[in-house]
């Protein structure tokens, strides 16, 4: 039974932390936190299949983090251009209503394998949040407009960011450090080729979408199948949402196939 319990406030009226505390008959803490959002990504990825699982793995899928206001200015980044790369802290926001498990089943061990929920990335966390390392390539300034330019990601388009924190070298890069089931980067050893009828839809865009081909390649080469797929012999065709194409494929053995690539709202 809780026996107290008070709210702080702190910020202004524009933006608050707010902390809900409550105390149980131990005298045990337990607070609720309340973050404003501070910007939102801009991503090739529309919707969660097919993202790639870490940023780095697919060199083409650069996106931006645009910051909203009242951050959306250039105090807020100045000396940010200094910097390589940048942590950004985001929030899980398409499967924040899925609950959480202690126990899941990283794709790196095949789906089978059972893991603690913190020794993962999973997304299905008791808070919603995460991290992601990414290269800072510019930051453009557009009518009242602060825009993050950044490398190759791992975020859906529209992921709610919480906050921004440079990387730096020399007290996060650990050479020596232990991975447990994640110590080697993932295989991409899948070879994607195109139908005809993909043949002709990439010619059709190629002025458009000049590295279209080489994109959807890289995606596909990850093998964005859910794990327990990956066993299987089958013979469907999966989808998904990739800038403005509806791309569809199926697998064959250790062969990808593109069968379509189809203009979501022709012109």
């Amino acid at each position: 039974m809780l026996s107290d319990s008070y709210l702080r406030r702190y910020g202004n009226k524009n933006h608050e932390l707010i902390i809900h505390c409550k105390f149980g008959t131990e005298k045990k803490l337990m607070a609720d936190f309340h973050f404003t959002q501070i910007g939102t990504i801009h991503s090739p990825y529309k919707e969660k299949f097919a993202i790639p699982r870490q940023p780095g793995l697919v060199e083409d899928g650069t996106g931006q983090l645009e910051l909203l206001a009242p951050y959306n200015q250039a105090d807020a980044v100045r000396g940010l251009e200094q910097f390589s790369h940048l942590w950004i802290v985001f929030v899980f926001h398409q499967t924040m209503n899925g609950g959480w498990n202690p126990l899941v089943r990283p794709p790196r061990l095949g789906g089978n394998a059972k893991m603690g929920v913190f020794a993962t990335r999973s997304t299905f966390r008791p808070n919603p949040i995460g991290m992601s390392l990414v290269e800072l390539k510019g930051i453009d300034y557009q009518n009242n407009r602060v825009l993050l330019q950044l490398g190759s990601l791992d975020l859906v388009d529209g992921t709610p960011v919480l906050d921004i924190k440079p990387y730096l070298p020399f007290a996060e890069s650990r050479p020596d450090a232990k991975a447990g089931f994640a110590q080697e980067a993932p295989n991409t050893d899948m070879e994607v080729c195109f139908s005809s009828n993909a043949e002709h839809q990439l010619l059709c865009h190629q002025v458009s979408y000049p590295q279209l081909r080489r994109f959807i390649c890289q995606i596909l080469a990850q093998d964005p199948r859910p794990a327990y797929r990956k066993k299987e012999q089958e013979n469907r065709i999966y989808a998904a949402h990739i800038l403005d194409f509806n791309v569809r494929w199926l697998i064959n053995g250790a062969i990808t196939e593109v069968v379509s690539i189809e203009l979501r709202y022709p012109q």
